[in-house]
Order: C-alpha cells, then structure tokens, then sequence
C-alpha cells in the first residue's frame, strides 16, 4: 500500500494506482469522459486534471501514477481553470442539442458543463460535422457529437473481442468509424450505449420514446440465459420500455447482452391475456371458471401415472414449485424441466452447477471447454473468459475446445477436436493439452449442453468429471468442474426437483404417448408436433408460441417483469426479481393460477401467500434459504454417475442455431428479427 495525500485527506491505496483513483478513495469526485474502471487507460479527455506538489503543470489523474507521500490537488484555482479550458474546447463542434438528445438527463457531458461550462462561446466560425455511421438496428449514432474518448474503440477491442471500430485522420478531422459500413457482430454491442458519455452512441429500438426521468425503475434478473445477469426494467405506465444492467461485480460486472437488453419490445406483442378454451376444433375466448373447469373434468378419473407436466426455460422457482405440487397431488410422477433432453446426476448440486462461480474464472489459469459456445450461450460469462485470457498475456491461460472448431470465442483456443475422442486422448494423457491441464495450479473445465443434450451426455459428463479430478481440477480449495447451463430456470428446477419420479417418464416418454394430460408451463422448446393427437394440452405462460397452439386450454401466465419471482443461475446463485409493471388483460401470476386450480381440482396447495409459497421452497431444498452464494470446493471426488448409454463418437453439436431467437419472447420481438435476418441468416445462405 501507498501513502498520498488528498486535499490534506491521507489515504491509502494500493501501488500501482493512479492519482484519479487516490482521489476516489478519498472521496473526491473527478470529471472524466475518457477513463472508465473496466477500460484500459487512453487519457484522451483531460477533464479529470489535477495538480500535484511540486508539478509545473496540472496532470491527467487518470494516467499519473502515485507515489509514496504525494500529495493531490483537485479543487485549485489552476485546476479549474484547466477543467473550463477542456469542457470549452469539447463544446466548440458539439451540436449542443440536448432537447432532442436520447442522452439528455443521463449524459456526461450535460453534467460536467453545469460545473465547467461557459454561458457563451468565443468560437464563431462553422462548427465540423461529421456523417453518422451505420452500426447496425441496435445502436444510433449521431457522431457530430462524439468528443473522442475512445471508450467504444477500447470496449469492442478489449471487452467484446470484436476490433471493428476505431479511428481515422488525426486532431479536429479524428472520426470513430466502422472502416466498412456493416453491422456490429457482437452480442455485447448495446454497451456501446451504456459507456458513451454523450449521445453519439444511443439505442436505435429506445429512439425518442421517453425521458429517463419519466422512467420507474425496478430491480430485476436476466432469465434470456442463465447468467443471471442483474438488470433495471425502466418502465413507463403499463410498459416496460428500457432496460440496462445493474453492477454486479460477481455476475456480469457492468455488462448486459444483446438480447436481454433489446428483447424488451416483444414483452406486449403476442401476448396471451385472457384464457382460451378449444371447442370443436378452435380456441374460443373463456373465463378462469370455464377454463378450470373445462381442465378439472378432463382429469377426472384420468390416473396420475398418465399426467404429465413440462416446465419451461423462463420459469421462475415458486411457478415451479407450484407445479410440482400440484402433480405430486395428482398422483403423477411425470414432470421435467429439461425441454432440451439434458442428461444430469442430480444426487449432488456440484454435478450440475458453475462451481467456481462465474467470477472465479478470473483465477484460472487454464480452461478446458467440452460442448459450449460461450459467446452464444452466455457472451456475458465469455466476457470474463476474455477478460482472463488478456489479464494473462500471450500464453499465459492456454485454453482448448472440444466442438465447434469454426466458432470466433473472441479469445485465442486450440481447437482439439470435434467429439468426445478428444476428450479420451486427453483422459489418457496422450493429447499434448493432457499436460497443459495437468501443469495448471487451477485448471478449469467448462461442459455445456452440446455434450448433455447427447443420448450419452451423462456419460460425457462423467468422463470430463474423471478429467477434472486427474488433473487437480477438483480440491478442497479449488473446484474446476462447471456446468454452462443455457436456460434460466434450470437449475432451479433441479434443485427443486422438477425431475421424473419413480416410474415417471421425462420429456421424451411423455411425447411419445406416455400421458392423457399434459401441463405446459411455458414450454415452448420442443418439437410440439410430436405430442399425441389425443393428449389433452394445457398451456400457462404468456406469449402465444409453439405450446399455445397446440393446447386445448390456455391460462394466461405473467412475464418475468410482471411478478416477483426467484431465479439460480448457472453457478447455483439465488436471485431475486420484482415486478416493474403489471400483467395486461386477465394474465395472473403462475402461481397464483396453480393454486386456484388447485382449489377447483380438489387438491388444494397449502399456500396462499408469496411467503408461505417460498418457505416451502426452502423446505424443498435449503438453497433457497441461503442469503448469499460463496465458491466452494470439495474434497470428495466421487464421480457422478455415468448413465446407461455408452459415449459415441458422434462429433459436438451447438445447441444454439440463432442466438436472437432462443424463446417466446425473443420470436415476439421485431428487433429480435430484425437481427436474425442480418446476423444469421445471411450466414446460412452462405453456407448452403
């Protein structure tokens, strides 16, 4: 640690900080536009001057290294004098049009003029204009505005790992461009919006909608992937019109993926909002009344082995939970979580979790991935893989993949093989990358859904657990064997134990005729036409996709900004969610329609209440009641169990063929198609 002195505030901080950040930690708030905590340092700005003993010349605080004993300076004369120079130097080409500036209420630039700014300009020729670039249908650019900073260069460079913007010509003719006029191909562009301290970079869906100061803000969780990414729904009136990410240095940082950011136009569009009955043939609108008791005569004298229930990838625990007991009530064995055929050993919560939590890829120092896309399935969580990769330099966190050898992970991979006899060479140590693994202080594995959504997914999960445990993956201090889920609900359906009973059939069993009754609770993600012409459907959720047409009655469910709700991400973190607006129509919260069907079915659940409804959560299972996550390790290395279906030589497959159009939601949202067809489209017509 380092001694300075703030404004005569001593401080301690660690060595190697900069002046800007000696400041913070001495409470002292320092303008800036180019420097941002996640970005490398450009000090390209100079607004966050400051003067030092025993300097000439005020410094860039953001680039100046502190020594033991020096002493800062942050509200002098000179200093100011120097802030007023730049804030006047950054206005003379700017447009100065914040009444019709997206940014207006939110921008930096507006801020810092308040304190800095002039009440007129000494600058009377024309002002530069510079053309507006095309980036594609999330982000609106209106350069004239651009001050320069650099921070969406550094952040498409460094963070994203897509290098496609940058700058051309030098002093007033500098312009931030694309090079070639296309469309950004990163799944984290929309933090370009986030990270622009003006309004030269802005959301293209959000464009002139609102003011941020007529915006209610409510806390809430990502459920398009299962990172569990923290966010903010701003909603205005009845509509959740914004959304952007919440700090969590833990989970996503600052960061917030596309499609959870710009999904949020298809939440009123499709939308189921009163109950349907089929009657000869064709749904007619019905009452709660009807639509009960259309489902309570049909599961009449109907045997519990033969009703089935399929929960979807949105769902939150307590609509879960309901479910379940509403079936266990039934008689009925039959439930899953599982759309997608995973495969899991579910005896231990180590077999199926992100163990060494997503922040703790940062303290890896090797990274095997087997049957994952992570840029796809969870660009935030590929982020920190990133981020990790750079930290170490070149060498430093050698990475290998198992699958998808022309994937762009935006981070350098040797690419080992396409199937599981990959996997073998390196268990039998005859892989060079056996030793890379073996030579790694805490060496990592990442197994996603390409390989446990195979018929031998167990079996491949058991041979990368047998890897993790050869190669000290697994300790009492360390525990590299993780999990990529891609559905938000999970892992709390499998700690909840949304799984088949004794007898009970899965997904599959239930498709092929295995049930009279089949209950779908947001379940969109499966081939619907393979459920048996006689089977009689029940869908709950809230938009009319796969599962809706296919039901003969539908009860309108809520979205996930419409309820207070629980969610696990991969790592096995519980988080919570709150509604920001309420359903439209006749829609109610999922589990309030199970435990009113329950009632009219003659099974009445014993809650009534939110809490009670979570208190037996935590009787369930106990996660539920644990007020925070922390990594753990385990010295038990008792592997999990490796199924019936032998490991085959079939190569890897993505389970993602397009990252905008992974759910209901996403198939609602005309922003979602609109990046579908210039993003994934284009690409398969190419390839055939």
């Amino acid at each position: 640690m380092v001694k300075v002195t703030v404004d005569g505030i001593p401080v301690e901080v660690a060595a190697g900080s900069s002046a800007l950040q000696a400041c913070e930690a001495a409470g002292k708030e320092i303008p800036r536009f180019c420097y941002h905590e996640r970005l490398s340092v450009a000090g390209n700005c100079r607004m966050c001057m400051v003067e030092v003993s025993g300097g000439r010349k005020p410094v860039a605080s953001c680039g100046f290294p502190i020594n033991e004993g020096m002493q800062i300076f942050t509200d002098t004369e000179v200093v100011r004098r120097a802030r007023r120079a730049v804030m006047e130097f950054l206005l003379i080409n700017h447009p100065l049009d914040c009444p019709i500036c997206d940014q207006g209420g939110e921008c930096d630039l507006q801020d810092q003029a308040f304190g800095y700014g002039a009440d007129h300009t000494r600058y009377h020729e024309n002002k530069r204009a510079v053309t507006d670039k095309y980036l594609g249908p999330l982000v609106k650019t209106v350069m004239t505005r651009c001050i320069q900073c650099t921070r969406c260069i550094r952040f498409s460079t460094e963070i994203a790992g897509v290098p496609e913007l940058g700058g051309i010509s030098r002093g007033e003719n500098l312009e931030i461009t694309n090079y070639v006029e296309k469309a950004l191909t990163s799944e984290l562009s929309g933090n370009l919006i986030d990270i622009c301290p003006v309004g030269a970079l802005t959301s293209q869906p959000y464009a002139f909608t609102a003011r941020s100061w007529e915006l209610k803000r409510t806390d809430s969780i990502d459920v398009c992937d299962a990172v569990g990414t923290n966010i903010v729904m701003q909603a205005r009136g009845a509509a959740v019109l914004r959304i952007v990410p919440r700090i969590n240095d833990e989970v996503n940082e600052e960061w917030l993926a596309d499609k959870g950011r710009f999904v949020v136009d298809g939440f009123r569009r499709r939308r189921l909002d009163r109950p349907w009955v089929r009657v000869d043939g064709r749904l007619q609108p019905a009452s709660w009344q009807d639509a009960f008791a259309t489902i309570a005569t049909r599961l009449k004298d109907v045997p519990g082995q033969r009703i089935g229930a399929i929960a979807g990838d949105m769902c939150d625990a307590e609509s879960m939970m309901a479910l379940k007991d509403l079936m266990e009530t039934l008689g009925s064995p039959n439930i899953d979580c599982r759309q997608d055929g995973a495969k899991y050993d579910t005896s231990r919560r180590d077999f199926y979790t992100f163990n060494t939590g997503i922040a703790g890829i940062q303290d890896a120092d090797a990274l095997l991935i087997v049957g994952a896309i992570p840029r796809q399935e969870a660009p935030v969580l590929n982020a920190r893989i990133r981020k990790r990769y750079l930290a170490a330099g070149r060498g430093g966190f050698p990475i290998g993949m198992i699958g998808a050898p022309n994937a762009d992970p935006t981070y350098a991979v040797d690419v080992l093989g396409q199937g599981p006899d990959a996997l073998a060479a390196l268990a039998d140590g005859t892989h060079p990358f056996a030793d890379v693994l073996a030579g790694a202080k805490k060496p990592m594995i990442i197994v996603g859904h390409g390989a446990l959504t195979r018929p031998d997914g167990q079996a491949i999960a058991r041979a990368c657990w047998d890897l993790a445990a050869k190669v000290g993956a697994i300790s009492p201090d360390w525990h590299g064997f993780n999990v990529l889920h891609t559905a938000a609900s999970r892992v709390a359906g499998l700690d909840l134990g949304f799984l088949p009973g004794p007898q009970g059939r899965d997904v599959a069993g239930m498709l092929d005729g295995g049930v009279d009754v089949l209950w779908l609770l947001g379940a969109d993600e499966f081939p619907t036409d393979r459920i048996g012409p006689e089977t009689f459907v029940v869908y709950q959720g809230h938009h009319g996709d796969a599962g809706a047409a296919r039901a003969d009655v539908i009860l309108p469910g809520t979205l996930y900004a419409e309820k207070p709700g629980t969610y696990t991400n991969t790592e096995g973190r519980v988080q919570e969610a709150f509604r920001a607006v309420m359903p439209p129509g006749d829609a109610r919260e999922d589990w309030r329609i199970l435990r009113a069907f329950s009632e009219v079915a003659g099974h009445k659940l014993p809650y009534d209440t939110l809490e009670a409804l979570r208190a037996r959560m935590v009787q369930a299972s106990p996660v539920f009641g644990h007020a925070a996550w922390s990594r753990h390790g385990t010295s038990d290395t008792t592997a999990p169990d490796a199924g019936t279906v032998p490991v085959s030589d079939a190569p890897l497959r993505p389970v993602i063929s397009d990252y905008y159009l992974t759910h209901a939601v996403c198939r609602a949202s005309p922003t979602m198609e609109t990046c579908s067809g210039i993003y994934v489209h284009p690409a398969i017509e190419a390839a055939e």
